[in-house]
């Protein structure tokens, strides 16, 4: 597949969308043709599950398409070292950004320690490659999210997402609008989860939004 000009507003988000794939059914031919519309519509990453991140890097080499797995997906309930493993295991698969999931009951708890342990460990793992901290907008409070955003970059993250996908709700404006206010400029914001359409990603990028997570990205460009 060859590279496709994009024209108006179509070309302004490809270069913000990260092309995604997580369900648990997804098989080696949709991942293929995953990575093939990212490098065609010059998308800016590929998300998948770990068992595909082999298989996207090498369908991915030689492009400026990222490669990128998620860590503790979709609960976060998982431990700090199993998310290190996961984390290792990634980077060294050729993983080159890591969408990691918060530990929400720890969060709602009130164990922040735990939470910056948590986002650290991966960061620490992760060398210097980019680390995004799903903080599941749809279960926490105005409170908690801007709680969860600033644990985030006191961890070294670099990005905060609002949602998995998996837990019932996905972003909203409000949402990437506190989250950007809570971050402040220089942390990168994605809004992922339900985002099907040209008009919902640029709402989400005028509210502050800086990466689009999205299994729609073809028919969101291609319709600007």
């Amino acid at each position: 597949m060859e590279t496709t000009p994009l024209s108006g507003q179509g070309a302004l988000v490809a270069p913000l969308i990260d092309h995604t794939l997580l369900k648990p059914d997804s098989i080696v031919a949709q991942i293929v043709t995953l990575c093939r519309e990212a490098r065609c519509y010059g998308f800016a990453a590929v998300c998948v599950n770990p068992a595909h991140v082999r298989l996207a890097v090498g369908e991915l080499d030689g492009t400026k398409v990222s490669p990128v797995t998620v860590i503790g997906f979709p609960t976060g309930a998982v431990t700090i070292q199993t998310k290190e493993f996961q984390a290792g295991e990634a980077i060294a698969n050729g993983a080159r950004e890591l969408d990691m999931v918060l530990a929400v009951g720890s969060l709602k708890d009130g164990d922040f320690a735990y939470v910056l342990r948590d986002i650290s460990a991966v960061v620490s793992v992760a060398a210097g490659y980019c680390v995004k901290v799903i903080i599941e907008t749809c279960l926490l409070t105005d409170s908690e999210k801007v709680t969860a955003c600033m644990i985030a970059v006191d961890g070294g993250a670099k990005f905060v997402k609002t949602s998995t996908g998996f837990a019932g709700g996905g972003a909203t404006v409000d949402d990437i609008r506190l989250m950007r206010k809570t971050v402040g400029p220089s942390i990168g914001v994605k809004a992922s989860g339900g985002i099907r359409t040209l008009a919902e990603a640029l709402r989400l990028i005028d509210a502050g939004a800086t990466r689009i997570g999205t299994s729609a990205g073809v028919s969101i460009v291609t319709t600007g």
